[in-house]
This record gives C-alpha cells, structure tokens and sequence, in this order.
C-alpha cells in the first residue's frame, strides 16, 4: 500500500528543508547522446526483455535496455500483445477523438513503427535505420513477426500480437489475465497492417508457454528481463459483480497486461531451467505504474535522456517514416515529460549486499540466483583473490536475490523468496525459504547445505503473499537470526530463531505513531553492543526501529527526521554502538549518495556527507571497519563505482564493469576489503584493496583469472 494524493507523493515535513545545506550543484553534461554507429557485437551475454506491449520496455526497462544495446551483445524484445487499445492513435483529449475510427490494425503497426525507431536511435544513432521483416516460427504452427536491425543485427524485435485487454484494470475474459486463470481456452492475434504474418492464430495457454520456451532456447540469455510479477494492490478495490467469478481478485498498481506477462514469462523460465542449455539465466523484474507513486530514482540528465528516446516512440517530432499507418503512439506524443514513468527505473527484488561471506576455513564464498537456483562462488585458498567456477547449490524457482548469514561457528544460512506456479493442486504463490551449511563440509571444498526450508509468507492468503517483500536476516549478539519483511499492507513483519532454527510464528514488527507504508529495500544490521537495528524508507522519511539489548525484539526509535529518500537503504554499525545509513537522494539533479549516522551518544540521526554525483540508482553498498568506509553502487552508465574515505567516504575513483544486482562488499582473510559484482554474462568479478585499511584497490578480475577493466579500480 501507498501513500498518494491526487497522484502525487504525501510529503511529511520531515523533509521541508531537510537538503538545503546540501543543496545541488549544477548538472552535469550528459555523454553523447547517441552513437554514431552500433557496437562492435559480443557474443559473452545475451538479453531477453518480454514485455507486454511496445512502450513497456522505454518506460520501465530503461536506461538498462539501451546499456544492453550499446554494449552490443544480442538483445532481444518479445512482445506479446499488439497494444492495439481503441485504435485510435491519438490522445483522449484530442478535438473530435470520440468521432475519430477504431483503426486497431493500424494502430499496432504505427507502435511497432515506434518502437522500432526508438530501438534504432539507441543503437545507431538514426532512427530511421533500416530493419529486415519477415515472419518466422518459433513454435510449430504459430508465426510470428520479426524484425532485425540491418546494422547491428543482433538486435531483433519480437513481435507475437496477442490481442490486449485494453482495460488497465477491469476484468476481460479475452485477455492473457483471462487466458492465464482459464476465463477464456484460447486468445486471437491481430494482425496488424501490412504484416508478413499473413492469417490470425489462436494460441492456448500452454502455447505461449511453449513459445517463449522456445525463444529463450534459441536465443539462451544470460539475462530475462519481465515485468513486475508482484505488483502492489490497490487501497480502493472496484467491484466486477458480473466478471467470471476465476477473474475476481485484487486490483493492483499496475496494467493486467503486465503482470501476467510476467507470469508467463516466469512459467516458461521454469520449463527451460529443467530442460539442457549451455548458459545460466538471471532474471530481473521492474516495477511498471506504481513508479509514478514512488520517489524519483534517475538523475535529470538520464530522465531527460530517456524522454528523447519515449518522444521518438511517441512520434512527437511529427516526421513522416513512410508508413500511411504512422511513425508512432500518438497516446505517449510528447508527454513522457510529464509522466512519472520517465523518472524511475526500480528493480522489484532490490537485492541485498550480504551475499559473500568468508567460510569457516577463512575463504570467501559468493552466492547469487541463476537458473532459479543459488550458485556458489568460494575462493581457491584463503586470501588468494582467485575464485572457482560456481556449483549448484539447489533451490528452485528462487527469485530476486539471496542473502547470507554468519553464524558464530562460521557456518552460513542462506535466505531468498520462491515463487510456486499455480496448478491444480497449488495455489500461485510466494515464500520466504532457508538453507543452512552442513557443518562437516571439509575445509577447501565447495560448501555443502542441508534442503530448503520453507518459513511461509507473512500473508497466509496466497494472492497477498505476491506482494510480501524481500527478506533481511541478521544475527544478534545472543546467537539469534532476526528475519525481516514487508508485509502486503507496507508494514514490517518478522521471525526469529535461535542459531537459525525453531523460528517463531510470523508477527509484527511494532508500528510507530501512524500507520507504517514501507518500501522495499529495507534493511537490519547489529551494532557493536549486539542491538538488532531496522531501517526502512516511506515516501516521506525514513524510519528506525532498534532492541534494547541483544535478543530483545527491536521497538520502533526516535523519528529520523531524514528525508526521504530514492528507496533502498544501506545499514552498518560504527564503533562505540553508533550506526551509518547510505542512501540515494530522491528527485535531484544528480541522484547523490548520502551519509546519515546515528551516533551513540548523541541518540538521534543526523546527515554528515555527501558524495560526488556519479548518476545512477539503486541500493549501494556499504562497509564500515574502523574508521575506513567503502561504498559501492552503480554510476549512470550502469557500471559498478568505488568510494574509500578515513571517517567519511571519498572521492568516486575510476569506473569498473557493467554488473547487476548490489554489490557485496566483505574482509578477506587477510583483513582486505573485498567488492564482488556478478556481470551480465552470469561471471563474478572482485576488486580488493591492496592492503588492509588501504584505499588502493586492485583492477576487475573475473572469477576466471581474467583482468575485465583495462583502468585501475584505484
């Protein structure tokens, strides 16, 4: 559940003045808009966007979809549905638009003009850069169409052209909600003008299933890009008396169309994952609608830079393609400038940092979802900076991240979500589950865990715990893991269990003054006296809840009196019982990382930084040993960023790899400071501080031994 009114964000009057001492700077020019020509194409990594109709990817994909294209690795977008709307390509405030003709065929084909050009621009630079079209099969006795960009033919279009619902929300058997619950048997194409598909298909649920098998067997990404699978339902439901009973159910922050592409897409990843393929996938899922009700994510550069991209696919320059059925959706035009779908990119799972842990022999371990399921990355010796290959660990149908836990014996526990596919004997669903390390794993070997446990959902009601957040486990002074996650009504709900067994019953996490709204992206850590500290971000400050001593549950503190901030915070203890926050700040020309501490004696927060502007979003990492802090986050050319600072961080030093996911940040062995990223291509890749407390870092190297930066981390 949000906070909004009339559209926009309720702001609290924690945040009336709370930036003008760090008041922005002036912004910074942009890199060239465009390339001059495409890139050079790479065959390491391979990206499938499916998306649910032609904008969907613009809006909610990028700038991620335009780093893929630009690195030139192969990069397709399969859409499902025409989009086709009322056919009318215009807006519904346009004089005379309720006279205007229903022209569907049309319209679709003016928004696969749109996206096409919009796609050219990215890669080439000219938007009007030629495509071959022609229509192909994926699936015996289904065509569809496809189209491939003549100068950087590893970009390719997939266009299926499902009939759409056409309602963001109301019910309609002949739609893939309905196609999806069983409404409808099967769900028409349309064809749209001038196709070389050249007759209307019907396709069954299992056949888009099959389809989108089919395509990722063809294409064998590395990285599955969707739709939000778990959008956040509605505060006021709109009654359908007279929908089919299997269409009634919760409305949501989002289009139908949407998430259910999404569901399709996670149904088809499930039967590829159990069939042979040479690469692994990772999957990343992006909030659709619901970002207009969230605090902005992007830099005002890279807003204004995605909104050029959304005015060519709007057709907001009025130029003419050649095609009598339009060179774009006149629905978008030139109004992504205001719409707040232009100024957020936000991943669903917003990924934790605690995802390399040292083993009980000292190495360091990594672990990260490919496939579904957790792969481990562990260090040859102790302190080498040479990592193996990655081994299954198990799981499946894990999704988003995965995070571990320390116990005192230095075993590890592992925490992620896993959704459970509808069937007839199952409900759709998502828990939260573990898996502890089997303590006789000979030192040396590749770590071995016991199965998957399932510790439920803060939602016993299956269609709420879709929404239930991802979880933050920490581990208390007394041996105790706390496990924390937002619940379906934006609270906080939490377990525990002593050295990571016998976990209570789900119960919650004690309110403040006024109902709790959270965002995802919280996050927990334990301070130095063995006090549990929760952190998490509404839409107007951010909020902190902390134990009295170790094993007490945490009662909510004193208000922050923070701002609010983009979402995602990062918690680490400092010396003496004090506590350091890294966050991203909202709705500014530069995105800044700041720095809030709460020092023990003081008792109250306070903000004591900020950092250079590099752009980018989404959580940052965090690690504060002594009076050496480290942050690690993404820049606005989708790279991984290092700060070292004494007391304070310091300044950004040179760029590093394209990566996804958080960082993890760590000490070695030897007591170095180690930051691990997993690349697009499914590879680890580290860089370590030369020497203990040491700002020198060494370049990228991936797990495989190979130097992946040609400039020096530091």
């Amino acid at each position: 559940m949000l906070q909004y009114t009339g559209g926009g964000l309720v702001m609290g009057s924690a945040a009336v003045g709370a930036w003008e001492w760090l008041a922005p700077g002036p912004a910074k020019p942009h890199r060239k808009e465009f390339p001059a020509q495409p890139a050079k194409a790479v065959t390491s990594e391979s990206f499938v966007h499916v998306i649910a109709h032609p904008d969907d990817s613009l809006y909610f994909m990028n700038p991620e979809l335009e780093q893929s294209i630009r690195s030139g690795a192969p990069t397709i977008t399969v859409c499902l549905t025409g989009g086709e709307s009322d056919g009318r390509n215009a807006l519904a405030q346009t004089p005379g638009y309720p006279r205007m003709p229903e022209r569907r065929p049309q319209f679709v084909r003016a928004r696969i003009n749109g996206l096409r050009e919009a796609t050219a621009q990215m890669a080439t630079g000219d938007w009007l850069s030629p495509w071959n079209v022609e229509a192909t099969s994926f699936l015996k006795g289904f065509q569809v169409e496809l189209h491939t960009l003549r100068a950087a033919p590893q970009v390719k279009l997939i266009f299926m052209e499902l009939v759409e619902a056409r309602f963001i929300k109301a019910p309609r058997a002949e739609s893939l909600r309905g196609l999806w619950l069983g409404a409808t048997q099967s769900l028409p194409t349309l064809i749209p003008v001038g196709s070389p598909v050249r007759r209307q298909f019907h396709y069954q649920r299992q056949q888009v299933i099959e389809s989108l098998v089919a395509i990722l067997e063809h294409y064998r990404p590395t990285v599955v890009r969707t739709l939000d699978p778990n959008p956040t339902h509605r505060a006021q439901q709109q009654p359908y008396p007279d929908c089919p009973p299997v269409l009634r159910g919760l409305s949501h922050y989002d289009h139908q169309d949407h998430t259910t592409s999404a569901f399709f897409i996670q149904a088809a990843l499930s039967e590829y994952w159990g069939r042979k393929h040479s690469r692994p996938t990772a999957v990343e899922s992006y909030l659709g609608y619901e970002v207009s009700l969230l605090p902005t994510n992007l830099d005002s550069a890279t807003t204004a830079h995605k909104v050029k991209i959304l005015d060519t696919y709007g057709w907001a320059s009025g130029k003419d393609c050649g095609d009598p059925s339009g060179c774009g959706d006149r629905k978008v035009g030139a109004r992504s400038k205001d719409v707040r779908w232009s100024n957020n990119c936000r991943h669903r799972a917003p990924g934790t940092q605690r995802w390399v842990q040292p083993l009980p022999d000292g190495r360091l371990a990594a672990f990260a979802l490919l496939d579904g399921t957790v792969q481990c990355w562990t260090e040859t010796t102790a302190g080498s900076g040479v990592w193996s290959k990655p081994a299954r660990i198990g799981g499946s149908m894990l999704e988003g991240q995965v995070q571990a836990v320390r116990h005192p014996d230095g075993t590890l526990q592992l925490f992620s979500v896993r959704t459970v596919l509808p069937t007839r004997d199952q409900d759709h669903r998502r828990e939260i589950v573990t898996a502890r390390q089997d303590a006789r794993t000979a030192p040396g070997q590749m770590p071995a865990f016991g199965p998957w446990e399932s510790l439920g959902s803060p939602e016993t009601d299956p269609e709420r715990s879709m929404e239930v957040g991802y979880p933050v486990a920490v581990l208390d002074g007394k041996g105790t893991v706390h496990l924390f996650a937002r619940d379906w009504a934006g609270g906080i709900m939490f377990r525990t269990g002593e050295h990571g067994r016998d976990f209570t019953d789900w119960d919650h996490l004690a309110g403040m003054d006024e109902p709790v709204h959270v965002l995802d992206g919280l996050d927990a850590a334990v301070d130095d006296k063995g006090r549990v500290h929760v952190v998490a971000a509404d839409t107007r400050t951010v909020l902190h809840w902390m134990s009295d001593s170790p094993g007490d549950t945490p009662q909510p503190a004193d208000p922050t009196r923070l701002p609010t901030t983009a979402g995602e915070l990062s918690l680490t203890p400092l010396s003496g019982g004090g506590m350091r926050l890294a966050a991203r700040e909202p709705g500014t020309v530069q995105a800044r990382v700041l720095i809030a501490d709460r020092l023990e004696n003081k008792g109250h927060w306070q903000l004591t930084s900020q950092c250079a502007p590099i752009g980018g979003y989404g959580r940052v990492a965090l690690e504060q040993e002594g009076n050496t802090v480290v942050l690690a986050g993404r820049d606005d050319q989708g790279q991984v960023r290092l700060s070292v600072g004494s007391g304070r961080p310091g300044p950004w030093q040179r760029q590093g790899i394209p990566y996804r996911g958080t960082p993890g940040i760590v000490r070695d062995s030897r007591g170095r400071t180690t930051v691990v990223v997993l690349g697009m291509d499914g590879r680890l890749s580290s860089a370590r501080a030369r020497a203990a407390a040491k700002a020198s870092f060494t370049s990228w190297i991936s797990h495989e031994g190979q130097d992946r930066s040609e400039t020096q981390a530091g």
